[in-house]
């Protein structure tokens, strides 16, 4: 396919690219879907193999001259709404105080212990890269566990849908509830929810968790590698 001129020109230029940000936002699908089709067993097992391919693409990305690395670990996954609406009386210990799924955050963990620990080895491995890891499963779940202090409703219910009496029909979508037609419509106030639609954080809590791992808050910063704000993502590498 030839590209016109006119396109050609907002492209960015080859040597451009080395001076870009590269960002990654890892985990979440990858975790979501083992939960579902694997064991806890099968899927802690298969964690390596994951970081591995993340830590692939890094290499083949500076190769080609990448330099500036920006990751996110995964979030508290257990946290999400989606995993926790069709829980009942769940045993004790299954739930953590804030109602997320212990398990599903312990594995989160792991996963970002092993994250974080690709990141340093790949530092070795890409003498000119400038790789920060970036806390945010700390930022989210703080945010969960100060809820009501920050503004917001109760972090697992959801803006948009229809969520009553185990009735549930996502956002988006419609469906026949006792002979009427039933909406998943948005909430009337989507600023006070943490959960969009039960996978998705709303855009009040990401503007929230964005000020906390981007530029404010050095409590935050200091849960990153280095800690630096985004301004300073792409000056961390080694002179050239």
């Amino acid at each position: 396919m030839t590209i016109p001129e006119t396109d050609r020109a907002k492209l960015p230029k080859p040597e451009d690219f080395s001076k870009a940000l590269y960002t990654f936002d890892i985990g979440q699908n990858d975790l979501s879907v083992g939960f579902r089709k694997l064991s806890d067993q099968q899927l802690r097992a298969a964690i390596p193999d994951i970081v591995n391919q993340f830590a692939s693409a890094v290499q083949h990305l500076y190769e080609k001259g990448a330099r500036a690395f920006w990751v996110h670990n995964t979030g508290p996954i257990g946290c999400l709404p989606v995993a926790t609406l069709y829980i009942r009386n769940p045993r004790s210990g299954f739930l953590d105080e804030y109602g997320c799924i212990r398990a599903q955050n312990e594995m989160a963990l792991e996963f970002n212990t092993q994250l974080k620990d690709r990141v340093n080895k790949l530092r070795g491995e890409l003498p000119h890269a400038a790789l920060t890891y970036v806390d945010v499963y700390a930022a989210k779940y703080d945010l969960i566990s100060n809820t009501k202090s920050q503004g917001f409703t109760e972090p697992l219910k959801i803006c948009c849908g229809h969520h009553e009496n185990d009735v549930n029909v996502w956002c988006g979508q419609s469906a026949s509830i006792n002979g009427a037609q039933v909406y998943g419509a948005p909430c009337a106030s989507p600023s006070t929810f943490i959960s969009w639609d039960g996978v998705h954080y709303s855009e009040a809590a990401n503007h929230w968790i964005a000020d906390r791992i981007l530029f404010t808050n050095a409590s935050f910063k200091s849960k990153s590698q280095p800690p630096l704000p985004i301004t300073h993502a792409c000056y961390n590498r080694p002179a050239l």
